[in-house]
């Protein structure tokens, strides 16, 4: 059995600057010129407060605090929300992508369960429902999922809202009429592709069972699912869908680059499958797509190192890519806290 390390904060804290996390490096150095990302701020949110919950470390919340203030500072008038923020401090968009957009819905709605301050809890609570109505005009199926699986946070802990269960209801089903239009005997998909951030989207449906307890949404979920498993495992190992090419109906899937985020992704809608199905199946593809950080991989190389806490930005032909960027690390980080808060690991 894989022996983990026990995390600390270093990585999180090596990007983070007092503006918030830096999104690129050159190797292990911050590349300044690439400024920040919406992106990144909301998931690393999540992770520091993921850790706060269970270390109860006053400096994950003192970084959650920052991330916060960034994604406040990236909200405009209308409630949109900015991507990019350069060194600089000026935004380098006008408006961001429909998945910063609903990442960062997901990182406020967890603020609302999880263990932030009542003071960080009244400004995302307000930051979601000014930024909650561009979601209904929402296209790409991973910002709905990212939206949803906010909504479900924060239906949990305003269970009294029905107008959140009515967007929830509504998400959810633009996600199992898509499935329905798309899936076939041997494609049980979304979009006749597989690409990025692809276990995303059964999560948010096993969200959206929790919260409504509409079976059909679990039944698309687990079975989306399990064909994404068949995809992306080969003898008991991930192999996630390469970025150069990805993967089309009827096509070949692409072998790389394998990026961090899918298997954290995989991990954490494994997990979400477990809790829902109570199958232990779940846990040990959880674990199967943990593992892969650590060696379990096609090119038998270790993601994460152990020394600074960061990971490495994925996997090529030649082996591993040595940039660490944001997204790498907290996609370890939202993995690994995941686990070890469900007592997985």
């Amino acid at each position: 059995m894989t022996q983990y390390p026990e995390l600390k904060l270093d990585g999180l804290k090596a990007l983070t600057d007092e503006t918030g996390i830096l999104q690129h490096t050159k190797y292990s150095i911050i590349d300044k010129r690439q400024g920040y990302t919406t992106d990144d701020n909301a998931r690393a949110l999540i992770a520091a407060l993921r850790f706060y919950k269970i270390y109860n470390n006053p400096e994950a919340l003192k970084l959650a605090h920052t991330y916060l203030t960034f994604l406040l500072f990236m909200q405009n008038n209308r409630g949109t929300f900015h991507n990019v923020l350069g060194f600089d401090r000026n935004y380098k968009d006008k408006v961001g992508s429909e998945d910063s957009n609903g990442r960062t819905i997901w990182a406020t709605g967890y603020t609302l369960v999880s263990n932030a301050t009542n003071e960080m809890k009244q400004i995302t609570r307000e930051m979601f429902d000014r930024g909650l109505p561009m979601s209904r005009s929402f296209i790409a199926p991973r910002a709905k999922a990212f939206t949803l699986i906010g909504l479900a946070d924060y239906y949990s802990s305003f269970p009294d809202d029905s107008n959140i269960l009515d967007e929830i209801e509504v998400l959810a089903g633009s996600l199992v009429s898509r499935y329905k239009m798309e899936t076939s005997p041997n494609w049980r998909w979304f979009e006749p592709h597989l690409t990025y951030c692809n276990a995303r989207l059964c999560q948010a449906l096993f969200a959206a069972y929790s919260a409504t307890e509409n079976k059909s949404y679990l039944e698309v979920a687990e079975e989306s699912l399990d064909f994404l498993i068949q995809e992306q495992f080969s003898e008991g190992v991930l192999q996630p869908v390469g970025t150069k090419g990805w993967h089309h109906k009827g096509g070949k899937k692409a072998k790389f680059d394998q990026q961090p985020i899918e298997a954290s992704c995989m991990v954490e809608a494994a997990v979400s499958a477990m809790k829902c199905t109570k199958n232990g199946k779940y846990k040990d593809l959880a674990l199967k797509a943990f593992d892969w950080y650590h060696g379990s991989n096609i090119k038998r190389v270790s993601l994460f190192n152990k020394d600074s806490f960061r990971c490495y930005d994925g996997i090529n032909s030649k082996g591993l890519n040595q940039n660490m960027g944001a997204e790498s690390t907290i996609s370890y980080y939202l993995a690994h806290l995941l686990l070890k808060e469900n007592n997985i690991i």
